[in-house]
């Protein structure tokens, strides 16, 4: 697909679900839960700890991502940090909370929608030190050196210029910064019929490209200490009953076989590096 329509899918995807639709397309990571229960479910499954998950606004956490960039990061009091792709807020907040007063807290999101749901969770939670911006990863709305941490949370998946996100990520990172991210990868291509498929696109499968490729980008963006913290694949029961795949089965013609491939096709890392 054209970036511009790649872009357009997502931000039409994502702004349905700032309005509360639950659509079939979420991250292919996401599997058991159900109904008001779904988000939290998926979030203890990710690695978010109960205490983290009690700590934010209601309607915060969307139950999106797939890791804790936060429990990654090792935050600091007083730490400015840049959420890439702030969707509602809740890693925003987490890293609120862990920042303190005398730190900030930058969410950059693409989607009208989701910007106007954090703001308004902000407000509910009484976080004066969290920032939401409108804006494109490719662009970033953030100063030069700005930022002591970056984190992201299987959103970058979804840009199709990551050699552009990452270096506007070095590009707003202070020298000595860090950056944390959890992100869906390959080990090997994945079926033509999965990469043109727009529900694919919107569960982060279709913008996933391979680990190493992935890897070789974050490099290339100028980071050193590049490397993967943890990496998860996806049990074949949860890719069987996994709404997202139901969906990219049905509008690809996937047969149950070649989704058990797409299964093991797929893995989510969680990725540290730091900006010389």
């Amino acid at each position: 697909m054209e970036e511009e329509k790649i872009k357009r899918v997502v931000r039409d995807g994502y702004a349905k679900v700032a309005k509360g639709e639950r659509l079939n397309f979420i991250p292919v990571s996401q599997c058991c839960g159900s109904n008001v229960d779904l988000a939290h479910d998926i979030s203890r499954a990710i690695g978010y700890k109960e205490d983290e998950l009690a700590s934010v606004p209601e309607g915060a956490n969307l139950g999106l991502g797939c890791g804790n960039p936060t429990a990654l990061a090792s935050l600091k009091e007083g730490e400015t940090v840049l959420d890439l792709g702030s969707g509602a807020g809740f890693d925003c907040f987490l890293a609120a909370n862990a920042v303190g007063a005398a730190g900030e807290v930058i969410g950059v999101d693409m989607t009208p929608e989701m910007i106007e749901k954090a703001r308004a969770n902000a407000r509910k939670g009484g976080y004066s030190n969290v920032d939401f911006r409108l804006g494109e990863l490719e662009h970033l709305p953030v100063a030069d050196n700005a930022v002591d941490v970056i984190i992201s949370n299987c959103v970058i998946n979804l840009t199709p210029d990551k050699t552009a996100v990452f270096r506007e990520a070095f590009r707003v990172l202070r020298p000595g910064g860090r950056f944390s991210v959890s992100d869906m990868v390959l080990l090997r291509e994945l079926p033509s019929a999965v990469k043109d498929s727009a529900a694919a696109y919107v569960s982060c499968l279709s913008g996933a490209i391979m680990k190493d490729a992935y890897l070789a980008t974050i490099r290339a963006a100028g980071f050193e200490n590049v490397r993967i913290v943890e990496e998860s694949s996806f049990p074949l029961d949860c890719m069987a009953n996994d709404p997202t795949a139901q969906a990219i089965g049905n509008t690809t013609n996937l047969t149950p076989d070649e989704l058990g491939d797409l299964a093991d096709s797929v893995v989510s890392i969680k990725v540290a590096g730091k900006k010389p």
